[in-house]
């Protein structure tokens, strides 16, 4: 706060981790009329550096949504104090995405980061599973649905194993297995392979598995307006997982061993509506979401927020992940908006375009601390 009492709110900055929903972020900061920093790591930085880089004429943006690019040798440089001081300068306000903490590591967003963050910076630890007050257990603090867990030697019903993955250190090593029996073959497979290490399976949350179609609920809750609002929905294509599901079982059985079992690294994503009669259960959830944060994450969550769901075949609802943050599927709503949000603001309103919506309206009603921490 002392920093943002330093700023020239006249002309603030939107800055960002170039990496997973920069684009977005980007986008809607250009829809509402703010300049756009995207820090990049040196080898990964065209994307924004050259192919969705601004053209502006006469001040108007013509083309592209990347005003700014600052290029690192890595992305954890941004932690560094001269990193911090230059973004400082430029009156910038920091929008956090699952890229920036796992880069960054969430010690050094929580104790070292002194930019302005849009959004809730003590909730981006519960996002790490394993932690004492993690996801789950405000999930359960809020009285909400989540698959229940099992111990490897109960394991008697299709459960899913969740660890990270061995090598892709940002990804997943999940698999699944319906008895001990399979669990055991296929973590020693997958130990094998070097696809999981020990640790992590020694680690690992084994949780029952919901059978049934899967939806990013893409949420965001103003502390100005009071009020919650389901921007969009999307879901993940993940590889290897969804190129085995489109091999036909004969050829499925003649997988070797190292293509037998998929892996889960999403590598893009789609949208996707609900039926109306599930919308109301959908609010349901956010809205005990949003009370529990306010009670155990004070001040609560601040903005975008998503509930990754599965809905079973009685049409209920099981929470099996949560992003406390702008969620990773939001590029799909770019620039077009979503139908929930587009509906709702009369215009193409999509995650990044309602965040700086939030900050249009606090700057007009002189309230930028309600959404910055």
């Amino acid at each position: 706060m002392e920093v943002l009492e330093g700023y020239d709110l006249r002309d603030p900055m939107i800055g960002v981790v170039a990496s997973h929903s920069a684009l977005d972020t980007c986008d809607g900061a250009v829809e509402e009329g703010f300049r756009t920093l995207a820090v990049c790591q040196k080898g990964r930085e065209k994307t924004y550096a050259k192919y969705f880089r601004t053209t502006r004429v006469g001040g108007r943006v013509a083309s592209g949504v990347v005003d700014e690019v600052r290029i690192l040798n890595r992305f954890s440089d941004l932690v560094r104090s001269e990193q911090q001081d230059a973004l400082i300068s430029k009156n910038v306000l920091f929008v956090p995405n699952r890229s920036f903490t796992s880069y960054c590591g969430i010690d050094s967003v929580e104790d070292e980061f002194e930019v302005p963050l849009l959004g809730s910076r003590n909730l981006l630890r519960s996002e790490e599973r394993g932690e004492e007050q993690d996801y789950y257990w405000i999930l359960e603090k809020a009285g909400l649905p989540f698959p229940e867990t099992v111990e490897p030697e109960e394991i008697d019903e299709l459960v899913m194993v969740k660890l990270p993955h061995a090598v892709k250190t940002l990804e997943r090593g999940f698999f699944t297995a319906a008895s001990s029996e399979e669990y055991r073959e296929k973590s020693e497979l997958l130990l094998k392979h070097g696809v999981i290490d020990q640790d992590g399976l020694d680690l690992a949350r084994i949780e029952r598995y919901v059978i049934g179609p899967v939806f990013n609920l893409d949420f965001f809750y103003s502390p100005i307006l009071d009020q919650v609002e389901l921007l969009g929905i999307d879901w993940r294509f993940e590889s290897s997982l969804d190129g085995h599901v489109r091999i036909p079982a004969p050829q499925q059985l003649t997988l070797n061993e190292a293509q037998v079992s998929p892996e889960y690294t999403v590598c893009g994503h789609n949208s996707a509506t609900l039926r109306e009669s599930l919308l109301e259960k959908a609010f349901d959830l956010a809205e005990k979401y949003v009370e529990a944060t306010k009670v155990h994450y004070s001040p609560g969550i601040i903005g975008p927020f998503c509930l990754q769901t599965c809905v079973d075949k009685d049409l209920n609802f099981s929470i099996y992940d949560v992003a406390p943050r702008i969620g990773g599927g939001t590029n799909v709503h770019m620039a077009v908006g979503h139908p929930y949000g587009n509906a709702l603001w009369r215009t193409s309103m999509s995650t990044g375009r309602r965040l700086m919506r939030e900050v249009r309206i606090a700057l007009e009603k002189d309230a930028l601390e309600k959404i910055v921490t």
